[in-house]
């Protein structure tokens, strides 16, 4: 049974804080390891605020991502756009960039996505951080419902059709089953419901069940 611990905090100024210092400590990480970032506006101050100091690491990381929509990688829907100005800063070797290639066709950039995530996993890289996003209608990641959990299975990465008539590349359950510390990161008002939802482990939650291969999660929240 996978549990979860909630820490709630005052204002969203301590959640971004904390935040930011949590990913500077996973970026810290001696040896090779990576960190999962993901999208949307809720870490966005955490990245800038990384950004704007030095960050010391180690010559070995690796940054992947939850996942992205299938946009050009210069659009500001793009989960890498948008995470730029931290990926800037790091300046990590091309290598150790993991990133959806939306320049492909969808399914092949899904397949490249998860061939580069597979060769991460099996050169022995820790993923010591993952970050996940909730999203109203209890999506989290790029996975919206059963059946994006069901075609999920036995892969890495999947190329998914968004309820919002876009597409996106997302991770799996079985990747985020090798996160060594995963982390649901929410913030504002309108999700409310699904927060309920999380902490109540329902069965019936994608963002919930998603994470079912593993023995913890943590979730952080401020809904102010």
């Amino acid at each position: 049974m996978t549990t979860l611990d909630v820490r709630r905090f005052d204002s969203r100024a301590a959640l971004d804080a904390a935040l930011e210092e949590r990913l500077r400590a996973a970026i810290a990480v001696s040896g090779p390891s990576a960190i999962m970032l993901s999208g949307g506006r809720t870490p966005l101050p955490a990245y800038r605020g990384l950004a704007a100091r030095a960050l010391p690491h180690d010559e070995r990381l690796c940054v992947l991502f939850s996942d992205d929509r299938y946009v050009p990688a210069d659009s500001e829907a793009s989960n890498y756009h948008q995470s730029r100005p931290l990926l800037d800063a790091l300046a990590l070797r091309p290598q150790s960039l993991l990133r959806v290639r939306t320049e492909l066709p969808l399914e092949q950039a899904a397949q490249e996505y998860e061939r580069a995530l597979e060769n991460l996993l099996k050169s022995g890289v820790r993923i010591t951080l993952g970050l996940l996003g909730l999203g109203a209608d209890g999506h989290t990641a790029s996975l919206f419902s059963a059946a994006d959990l069901g075609r999920a299975s036995g892969h890495l990465a999947i190329p998914v059709q968004r309820p919002d008539g876009m597409s996106a590349v997302s991770v799996t359950p079985q990747l985020l089953a090798q996160v060594e510390d995963l982390l649901f990161v929410v913030a504002g008002g309108g999700k409310q419901e699904a927060v309920r939802a999380l902490e109540a482990c329902d069965p019936n939650l994608t963002a919930w069940r998603a994470v079912q291969g593993r023995a913890a999660a943590q979730l952080w929240l401020n809904l102010d």
